[in-house]
């Protein structure tokens, strides 16, 4: 992403971030240690998720598949594989992604999620 996108991606960011955070909207990924596609995730996505217009509308929740289930989240299915990424919507599943597809492919696929189910009428990509 270049820096003149990055710049337009936290600005527009934060005007979308407000709503989100009120309306509840998340995005959970479901990670374990020693998960080679989570290490990925991090490297080419986490840096920069949070400024995103995609990461002000659906902040990031980190929680780990062997662990403890946060209370208030409910998911239509057993979680199984890591990276899974979630979207709920005051606490419930609405979409999910199971695996990493890559860069390019996964802020496709968040932005198709994001569309179908909820308000969301921005992006990045």
């Amino acid at each position: 992403m270049t820096s003149l996108l990055r710049t337009i991606a936290l600005t527009v960011g934060f005007v979308l971030g407000a709503s989100a955070t009120m309306a509840g909207t998340e995005l959970v990924m479901v990670e374990e240690r020693g998960c080679i596609w989570c290490a990925r995730w991090n490297a080419e996505i986490g840096p920069i998720y949070s400024e995103t217009p995609e990461g002000a509308y659906a902040p990031l929740r980190r929680i780990d598949l062997r662990g403890e289930r946060p209370e208030g989240l409910t998911f239509k299915s057993p979680l199984r594989i890591t990276p899974t990424f979630v979207l709920v919507d005051e606490g419930t599943e609405v979409a999910r992604l199971e695996g990493y597809p890559g860069e390019d492919f996964f802020w496709g696929l968040l932005s198709l999620m994001l569309k179908d189910n909820t308000d969301y009428e921005g992006g990045t990509q």
